[in-house]
C-alpha cells in the first residue's frame, strides 16, 4: 500500500475487493458525473461481476483509493500491450495503462480531482519499470483532458475503439515529475 500526503490530505491505495466494495463502486459508476465511465445502467451484480474479471485478470488490477482512510476514488492500471489498446498503438517496454474515478462528492473540495489524479500517478511511477502512463478518455470529456495535461500528459492522437472515439495520450516520468514541481 503505497501512501501520498499533500495540502488535500493522505491518499492511501489497496487492492479492490470485488465482493466488499461492489456496493460502494456501484454508487459511484452509476451517479450522472461518472457517465464516461460507461456503465449507468449497471446493477450491482454488474460492477461486482466486472471487477471479479479484472482480479482475474493478469493484465489488470483496480485499486481502491482512500483519502484520509474514506474510500474516495477508483484507480485501474492495465498493461496496454494486452488490454484495451492492443492494435491501437504501438507499446513500448514500461508502458502502463490507467483509468481512475473520484467519488461524487456532496460538499466539493477545490483541487480534490487533480490532487487524486497527482497522487495515482506517483503510484505509478513508484514501480521503477514504468516508464509511460497511457490513457484513452473519450474525446468528449474536456474536464479530464486539462486535468490530464495538468499532471504531464501530451495528447497523442484519436483512436476509435469499439465503445468510444478516445484520446490517446502520454505521459512520461519526467514530463510528470517537471508538471508537479511547477
Amino acid at each position: 500500500m503505497s501512501t501520498t500526503t499533500g495540502a488535500i490530505g493522505t491518499f492511501t491505495f489497496r487492492p479492490l475487493d470485488p465482493l466488499r466494495d461492489a456496493g460502494i463502486l456501484h454508487g459511484w459508476v452509476t451517479h450522472p458525473k461518472a457517465a464516461f465511465w460507461m456503465m449507468q445502467d449497471a446493477g450491482l451484480e454488474d460492477v461486482e461481476r466486472a471487477y471479479r474479471d479484472i482480479a482475474a485478470d493478469e493484465h489488470h488490477h483496480a485499486l481502491l483509493g482512500l483519502h484520509d482512510g474514506v474510500p474516495a476514488f477508483l484507480m485501474e492500471k492495465y498493461d496496454p500491450a494486452h488490454r484495451e489498446l492492443v492494435g491501437l498503438y504501438e507499446a513500448r517496454p514500461g508502458d502502463v495503462g490507467m483509468h481512475f474515478l473520484v467519488a461524487p462528492a456532496q460538499t466539493p473540495v477545490h483541487g480534490f480531482t487533480r490532487a487524486v489524479l497527482t497522487a495515482v500517478m506517483a503510484h505509478l511511477f513508484e514501480d521503477p519499470a514504468t516508464r509511460r502512463v497511457v490513457v484513452e478518455p473519450d474525446v468528449r470529456n474536456t474536464a479530464v483532458h486539462t486535468l490530464n495535461e495538468a499532471v504531464g500528459f501530451v495528447p497523442e492522437r484519436e483512436i476509435r475503439k469499439p465503445e468510444k472515439t478516445a484520446l490517446l495520450s502520454l505521459c512520461t516520468r519526467e514530463r510528470f515529475e517537471k508538471a508537479v514541481a511547477a
